[in-house]
């Protein structure tokens, strides 16, 4: 992607990109069978890349989910960070890549332009740049339904999905890829359903993202510890399990040793009680020093990566040997 230097803060350093791009997945996860996805697809030879490339696999197969009734064959979609904006430059910039796209082929018309779509997706409704469509363009600006807009009279069908508008009952994880996040009942939400996908990858990257650009907000929320608690839960089952089957096995050797089955059977207690006790108290003192350092990012990521948090373990020298 091509970024405006002037329009760069410290904000557009963190990786938004990447967590839109499994953004989208999630949000067309029912339609997945008949979609392929491309992050940052390369046009030609010089660094131009399309933010996001989505092309349907049977074009007769309409896509339900909201943000993508629009598609066809080929659906190009331009990302912009929550503090950056869709600019009038930005529009004939994308329009700009629907064309080379088209053209950059082998066979002549290989890509058919009506096979195209545009989709421009922004946290802020971008008033001047349709207000230049309208007024040069003479398209139509038309409202589909929450944050979802139709720009008709183009050559090339156009949606512009505005972000904060969209619906938190459809589209809660794109509505959520922002760094203003005010809903505690959302926050909730989020955590919940993560709890249910955390070992989905493109579920982990979003939760990641929207954690630390809202940390505050996060740490501040009254159902931050409980939504938490449960997303770790069980991480701390699994290593309670593995305490429990280390402290069986050494409380098998002490009994062994002894040679006596009531100093066997006591052992075997004393170490399988030691090794629960042990790991349960090793993650709980994890979660305690993380989030006295406000480091709710990292809990997260703990919770769906073991090796993680062995990381940290040992970093907070917690790690049982």
């Amino acid at each position: 992607m091509i970024v405006n230097k002037n329009r760069t803060n410290s904000s557009n350093l963190r990786q938004w990109h990447p967590a839109f791009f499994a953004d989208i997945q999630i949000e067309l996860e029912s339609e997945r069978e008949n979609l392929i996805f491309e992050n940052e697809h390369q046009l030609g030879t010089k660094p131009m890349e399309i933010d996001a490339l989505v092309i349907k696999k049977k074009t007769d197969i309409p896509i339900n989910k909201n943000i993508g009734r629009i598609f066809r064959k080929y659906n190009i979609i331009e990302y912009k960070s929550p503090t950056d904006y869709i600019s009038i430059n930005d529009f004939y910039k994308v329009c700009g890549y629907a064309f080379f796209y088209k053209a950059d082929t082998v066979t002549e018309d290989e890509i058919p332009i009506e096979e195209i779509t545009i989709s421009l997706v922004s946290r802020a409704y971008p008033r001047k740049m349709l207000r230049h469509l309208r007024e040069f363009w003479k398209c139509r600006i038309k409202k589909i339904e929450e944050g979802i807009y139709y720009v008709t009279g183009s050559k090339i069908p156009i949606q512009v999905i505005v972000t904060e508008q969209l619906s938190k009952q459809k589209n809660l994880w794109l509505r959520s890829l922002t760094d203003r996040i005010k809903d505690k009942e959302d926050m909730k939400r989020l955590l919940n359903e993560y709890r249910e996908k955390q070992k989905n990858p493109l579920y982990e990257s979003v939760m990641q993202m929207i954690v630390r650009a809202n940390e505050e907000k996060f740490r501040e929320a009254d159902c931050m510890c409980e939504a938490l608690n449960r997303i770790i839960q069980d991480q701390i089952e699994e290593k309670i399990r593995k305490s429990l089957q280390a402290g069986y096995d050494e409380g098998y050797g002490i009994g062994m040793q002894d040679g006596i089955k009531d100093g066997m059977q006591q052992g075997m207690q004393q170490g399988m009680q030691q090794g629960m006790q042990q790991g349960e108290h090793s993650i709980n003192s994890l979660i305690l020093c993380l989030a006295e350092l406000g480091r709710t990012s990292d809990i997260i990521k703990s919770a769906s990566d073991p090796e993680y948090q062995k990381k940290l373990l040992k970093e907070f020298g917690l790690l049982l040997e």
